[in-house]
């Protein structure tokens, strides 16, 4: 049998956060992205709900052998699902067993100023898109995510995020841009 692969629709996305082999390209059909504060985490990450009519596009890499432990406790706060095959598309040459992480409702909030988002983390996020969707990835993204209300800590002088990759002047306003369109509001670390 194959290995079974994750779709990746935030961090995982960056392929410099991982090591994750037989990368692709992908959507998901059913499911929105969203910004959650978990009670296992101090800070707020993306998750995803259940949205029948919507579509976000990621990532799906294999996971060798099966072994999901490592990637289970990155993602600790989150609890893994499989997907539907019809509600997968992506670019990989053979079907593919996916699932997906998604905070666990039980202990799931609202982001809020003492569980801010940080800045380095949507950073990692949006290079990713940049690096496989382009420009037009990187307006989906923001598009197809929920809970822009959020504070954001601006994070950016001294990352937060263990795994930031510090975008340059360009992509940083570009991201920006976004996040002025959409009235997101920022705070200094």
């Amino acid at each position: 049998m194959s290995d079974p692969f994750f779709f990746g629709y935030g961090s995982l996305v960056n392929r410099r956060t991982h090591d994750y082999p037989h990368t692709s390209r992908a959507r998901v059909r059913g499911w929105r992205r969203i910004w959650r504060h978990t009670k296992l985490r101090q800070l707020a990450y993306l998750s995803v709900v259940e949205a029948p009519e919507a579509e976000i596009d990621g990532l799906i890499a294999a996971v060798p052998n099966g072994d999901w432990a490592a990637l289970d406790v990155r993602e600790r706060a989150y609890t893994r699902l499989r997907l539907a095959p019809e509600h997968v598309d992506h670019d990989h040459p053979a079907p593919v067993d996916v699932q997906i992480y998604r905070t666990r409702p039980e202990h799931e909030d609202a982001p809020d100023i003492r569980h801010p988002v940080l800045l380095s983390y949507l950073d990692t996020v949006v290079l990713g898109f940049l690096d496989l969707f382009g420009a037009e990835g990187v307006a989906r993204f923001f598009d197809t995510t929920d809970g822009w209300d959020a504070p954001m800590m601006d994070d950016r002088a001294a990352p937060i995020y263990p795994r930031a990759v510090v975008p340059d002047s360009s992509v940083r306003r570009l991201i920006d841009e976004h996040l002025d369109r959409l009235e997101v509001r920022r705070f200094k670390a």
